[in-house]
């Protein structure tokens, strides 16, 4: 059983969680939500050690499997080691057992120490350690010749996976995951989810991926209030019924309220006259009746709406035999096509598969665009009449210049714009009153995301470019996204692995294959409905 009693967090002045007593109850997938800065990883870290608790109590498993946040941490290990490393009782015992059989010479209480070593190796499956590591492994799209490589000499991607595949080993009797999705394509995401509805111990996620959350958890655990409140269902369930629930506290307080303005009328009307006794009881009735102040929600939810300045021309970009290599590894291979205007194609693939490199290729002669150190080794690229781009590329802190407020910022890319219009725009996207003047080399990583869009919103381009725009937004702004690409009427090109995206927005689909890319013309229901 993990669960924790009483507990109480804050961060100087700001109370992130007050008296929380939760059980997490076994056999069931719970997912923590809450917005940006709402605490999930702070409670995170509570369940599993990482940090203490101000105040109460916490009581978890014997074994538990933990998702690293630190890419870093395993450099100087094995990839098969470190996956093995998630059974620590296994992992102590190994390399203790290899302690001693380097020794020159063993003493009779060595051999006594190997023969319990063995025991605990025996119990703990470790015989076999290495062969389930690598099916675990292989799940998460890592190839066995990486395997025996060290840490330190695999991609950042990859190293998640990795780390992924840590917290899965061993059987835990509870997993505690924060971001499992982040880095991980569509098919590894998938896999992710098929692994975890097998999984029957106590399942804890943080995730900003709505369809995954939907699709793997039972029950949702939600930061909002200054406590935790759990409901049954996944996100979407808990969505409807927080908001059930608050109509339903609203609209009591409400008729409590005109209940209490009537009976203050009475009592004005008559405190002075002959009905006393009527006063006296109407007086008790308005103490009765006193409405309770509802908690303050600190759910966010931002306003996105990409709009045109003018639209395009009906043929909006034409490429022909498209090639791009990395040495003798041929990324791109001749892709050809044409993208009309209004389209909106998700570009669907393994990471790696060279969805970033199509999108550089494509802007590689666009002013303004274009990485200068960037080439493309053959074909070409036509951009129809009207084309205005709004490019979100993948590092999009890197284009957020420093030494600047945000306001500032934001008013360079129109100068003709109001100090009203960027207000209002920044204040749609959640930088309120003081948070225009915020430096940029202080945002985050969703406030630089955020930033980007109050950019997109005010350039209004006829062509948005977004390379995995979800990175570093909560659910409240993935939502607000997804919402606005529906709606917007210009085209878009789309690399992402939010499932949801990719089926709400997505007109056509080029999915990269190992044998080239794949253009389907049609939303990703139908693709989905080809390839099953």
């Amino acid at each position: 059983m993990l669960s924790v009693s009483n507990v109480t967090m804050r961060y100087g002045s700001k109370l992130l969680f007050e008296d929380v007593s939760v059980s997490f109850v076994p056999g069931r997938r719970y997912g923590l939500t809450g917005p940006n800065g709402s605490g999930k990883s702070t409670f995170m870290k509570i369940l599993t050690g990482e940090l203490d608790a101000q105040k109460g109590t916490v009581v978890r498993p014997r074994k538990f499997g933990v998702l690293r946040q630190d890419q870093f941490a395993f450099d100087a290990y094995r990839v098969i080691d470190t996956v093995i490393m998630g059974n620590k009782p296994l992992w102590a015992a190994l390399e203790e057992r290899d302690r001693i059989y380097e020794k020159p010479e063993m003493t009779d209480a060595d051999g006594m120490r190997l023969g319990e070593l063995e025991g605990v190796i025996g119990d703990e499956d470790g015989y076999t350690a290495e062969s389930d590591a690598a099916v675990l492994l292989q799940g998460l799209d890592i190839p066995d010749d990486i395997h025996e490589r060290k840490m330190g000499e695999i991609q950042g991607g990859q190293k998640v996976r990795v780390l992924l595949a840590q917290a899965l080993f061993g059987k835990p009797e509870a997993l505690l995951l924060d971001e499992p999705t982040n880095y991980l394509d569509l098919d590894s995401i998938h896999w992710l989810q098929d692994f975890l509805h097998s999984y029957d111990g106590t399942l804890i996620a943080i995730s900003h991926d709505r369809h995954f959350l939907n699709s793997v958890t039972t029950h949702t655990a939600d930061i909002d209030y200054q406590t935790i409140i759990t409901y049954t269902g996944g996100y979407d369930d808990m969505v409807m019924a927080k908001t059930q629930i608050r109509s339903t506290l609203e609209s009591q307080n409400a008729q409590r309220e005109k209940k209490i303005a009537q009976l203050n009328d009475f009592i004005a009307r008559f405190a002075a006259g002959t009905r006393s006794s009527q006063v006296t009881s109407r007086r008790k009735e308005v103490e009765r009746l006193q409405t309770n102040d509802l908690a303050r929600s600190n759910i966010a939810r931002p306003y996105i709406r990409f709009d045109q300045l003018r639209p395009s021309g009906k043929h909006v970009l034409e490429f022909k035999h498209v090639t791009k290599l990395y040495g003798d590894l041929k990324v791109i291979d001749g892709f050809t096509a044409n993208v009309l205007r209004g389209e909106k194609i998700c570009l669907m693939g393994r990471n790696g598969a060279g969805k970033t490199t199509l999108l550089k290729s494509l802007l590689a002669n666009y002013p303004g665009l274009a990485d200068k150190d960037f080439t493309l080794d053959s074909g070409a690229v036509f951009w129809g009449h009207e084309a205005q781009i709004g490019y979100f590329p993948q590092d999009v802190g890197a284009t957020i210049e420093p030494g600047l407020t945000v306001a500032e910022w934001l008013h360079r890319w129109n100068p003709q714009s109001t100090v009203e219009e960027i207000r209002g725009i920044l204040g749609q996207m959640l930088f309120s009153g003081e948070e225009g003047s915020k430096p940029t080399k202080a945002l985050s990583g969703g406030e630089q995301a955020r930033l980007a869009f109050c950019k997109l919103i005010l350039t209004k381009p006829n062509f948005l470019i977004f390379d995995e725009p979800t990175n570093h937004l909560d659910l409240e702004a993935i939502n607000a996204l997804n919402i606005a690409l529906q709606r917007y009427e210009g085209t878009v090109l789309l690399v992402t692995h939010d499932h949801d995206l990719i089926d709400e927005v997505a007109t056509r689909l080029w999915n990269f294959k190992e044998d080239g890319i794949e253009d389907f013309q049609g939303p990703y229901s139908e693709w989905k409905g080809k390839h099953n």
